[in-house]
């Protein structure tokens, strides 16, 4: 009896020193390695004095005696999962893969739901060539997190909307355990979705270079990279998720999706048709696969593509509207029917929280509207237009005194005084044609016929300026500056320069020809001309202007996919015309020849009087094929795309005139923006 109270109290002391030298592990490995091999000394088969030992050599640095003492006692307690987590540790930090995957594959076959062992061994993988395993390791890793009760709680902090919270709570397990993929990407939508856009897209590519194999962070980072016109780096990542082994059409859509802002329509329909030869079934795709060819020109293709999506999905609302849009179709009796029945589906539907059916019934009204345009009913195709505008303005932010008091700012900073002032400075590059104005107002007709130019290249609607621009605002809203004035003064000459050549390195990607001079037509760009001025002053500036009545309602009755939020209320799409007006005839004042003016209405009346003096403001000489702009095949993505596949047309100069008893709000609004057009009035405020 004496001598087993006596081993008693011997494993008990054991413990003691076992306890006390794991406590002090982190801050001393030393002394925990000193403790350990003591132990030993007495008690050499003591399993957790040998695995104390191990620990302590690789957070010594002695990584291959560890390795060695490990690997030993990985032979002894191979049901240890301890054991096997710190040998492959060991292994990893010495450079072995051969002998940290063995112990993974054990250690991750016997514990499967925890995923810093397939992170690890995905990582090993890689390290001895093994990619494509890697890859499934990480899938893996990245499916196991999804049990994480830490990572669920900060995930439903974070959907709640208690973004500091869930801030909070990632950061106190980095602090704890450093950094994991499903942490870090989590961490990066958080960031989004509090406005930090770098940080998110930073903390992403953080994330994949921890776990290339992580999907779900490739995908959201593509997604990002495109919201940021970061869109070389969206198609690079974009085709490596298509190599993912876990094998989805969605990685073919995502592509697609990427190529279609790069502007490769061709290669974008080649993967929708591929996608759609595989599943027909896909009403989606079958719409994605319309807008494509509409905007390559393909109009049968297009209204084949819209049919099918609509017949499998008869209250997708955007695909109904595509198909309106189509501004050389008409839509049938039968499809009038067809859409006042999704209309009523829709209605019968819980309408709390759903944006798709929101979306779906908006669409419908402009389709329906434009139907009943089409068939000379005015009064239906108003009811019909101002329902989805109603519907559309309630899901967007706009505020109309914010944004004219933007413009006051701009027509303040920017006077003659302070333009003749800045001297030197900008990027000297002629390359741009700045076409400006409202949507609709025949920007499109004037890229044509400037793309038709030899010596002209067309691209799309390029959001670089405007996205240079909300930069350098963000700097005063950060508190570096009191106000717009105190920061565009605050350009040297040199920033100027790097901010004229930052445009054209950002929109170089939508260049594929050799051409020396392109075309950016983004309509909004006329409240950055003051920009333009300082970082780009030999570029050419287009404002393309037409009626305020036609121009207004036209922009009305037109849903927009994006970018336009001043339209879906005739009274702000008046102010937002006034508001263009009044900035445009200041430059004029302060900087005379900086824009040319094409008034719409005279670009019809006399085609090729308003072509040459287009070209001269261009400095380009004139072209015949400038005339027959509707025989260039290229690829037009707005509105008008099928417009300007024909001659000019004078249908839609009055057209408005037919729906004027409707459009008291607008013209009050207007009022004599519209009654001294093309004109303008000497004296002209905000409203």
């Amino acid at each position: 009896m004496q001598s087993a109270l006596n081993r008693s109290q011997s494993a008990a002391a054991q413990a003691a020193v076992l306890t006390a030298a794991t406590a002090q592990l982190e801050a001393d490995p030393a002394g925990a390695l000193a403790a350990a091999d003591a132990l030993l000394a007495h008690a050499p088969d003591l399993l957790p004095a040998q695995l104390l030992a191990g620990q302590a050599l690789r957070r010594l640095g002695h990584l291959e005696a560890a390795v060695t003492r490990l690997s030993a006692l990985a032979q002894i307690a191979p049901g240890v999962p301890a054991v096997r987590w710190e040998l492959a540790q060991a292994a990893a930090a010495a450079g072995m893969p051969e002998t940290a995957i063995p112990a993974l594959e054990q250690l991750t076959r016997q514990l499967p739901a925890v995923p810093g062992g397939w992170f690890l061994l995905a990582a090993q993988y890689r390290a001895a060539g093994r990619d494509r395993d890697g890859w499934q390791a990480d899938l893996k890793g990245v499916n196991a997190a999804a049990q994480d009760a830490e990572l669920v709680q900060a995930a439903l902090a974070m959907q709640q909307g208690r973004l500091d919270e869930a801030a909070a709570a990632l950061a106190a397990r980095r602090a704890r355990q450093g950094d994991d993929p499903p942490a870090s990407r989590l961490a990066a939508e958080i960031c989004w979705r509090q406005g930090d856009m770098a940080l998110a897209i930073a903390q992403l590519e953080q994330t994949l270079a921890q776990a290339p194999g992580y999907d779900l962070a490739r995908e959201f980072l593509i997604r990002l990279l495109v919201q940021a016109s970061r869109l070389t780096d969206a198609l690079a990542h974009a085709e490596t998720l298509r190599t993912s082994p876990l094998e989805s059409p969605g990685h073919d859509l995502i592509l697609a999706s990427v190529l279609v802002h790069l502007g490769d329509q061709t290669r974008a329909r080649g993967l929708y048709q591929g996608l759609l030869a595989r599943n027909p079934g896909q009403p989606q795709v079958w719409q994605n696969l319309g807008h494509v060819l509409k905007t390559l020109g393909e109009q049968a293709g297009a209204v084949t593509a819209y049919r099918e999506a609509v017949t499998r999905q008869p209250t997708l609302g955007e695909a109904w509207w595509s198909l309106a849009n189509l501004k050389t179709v008409k839509l049938r009796a039968s499809d009038i029917t067809a859409m006042q029945a999704a209309l009523a589906s829709l209605a019968g539907q819980d309408e709390t929280g759903d944006r798709a059916r929101a979306e779906d019934l908006f669409h419908l009204h402009f389709a329906l509207g434009k139907a009943h345009e089409d068939l000379g009913e005015p009064a239906a195709a108003i009811a019909h237009y101002a329902e989805g505008n109603r519907r559309r303005r309630a899901l967007i932010v706009h505020d109309a005194d914010e944004f004219s008091a933007e413009i006051d700012a701009a027509i303040t900073t920017f006077s003659a005084p302070f333009v003749a002032s800045r001297g030197g400075g900008g990027c000297p590059a002629p390359d741009p044609i700045f076409i400006v104005g409202l949507p609709r107002s025949g920007s499109t007709l004037i890229e044509q016929i400037l793309a038709s130019h030899s010596q002209v290249e067309g691209t799309m609607e390029l959001p670089d300026m405007m996205m240079i621009a909300s930069r350098l605002a963000a700097r005063i809203d950060a508190g570096e500056f009191a106000d717009f004035s105190a920061m565009a003064a605050s350009l040297s000459p040199a920033d100027r320069t790097r901010l004229g050549e930052e445009y054209l390195t950002r929109t170089h990607i939508h260049r594929k020809s050799d051409k020396p001079r392109f075309i950016d037509k983004m309509p909004n760009n006329w409240q950055h001309v003051g920009l333009i001025r300082l970082i780009l002053p030999n570029a050419a500036i287009i404002d393309a202007r037409r009626h305020p009545m036609g121009c207004c309602f036209s922009a009305w009755k037109q849903h927009f996919a994006r970018g336009q939020r001043f339209s879906y209320d005739l009274v702000e799409v008046g102010r937002y015309y006034r508001d263009y007006v009044r900035l445009m005839a200041h430059f004029d004042a302060a900087v005379p020849i900086a824009v040319h003016r094409v008034i719409y209405e005279e670009m019809v009346a006399d085609t090729e009087t308003q072509v040459r003096l287009l070209l001269a403001h261009a400095g380009l000489d004139f072209e015949p094929a400038c005339l027959e702009f509707w025989r260039n095949d290229r690829a037009v993505r707005t509105a008008s795309s099928e417009q300007v596949r024909q001659p000019i047309f004078t249908d839609g100069v009055d057209h408005w005139k037919a729906y004027a008893p409707w459009l008291g709000p607008l013209a009050e609004t207007l009022g004599d923006v519209t009654t001294l057009y093309p004109a303008v009035p000497a004296s002209l405020a905000p409203i």
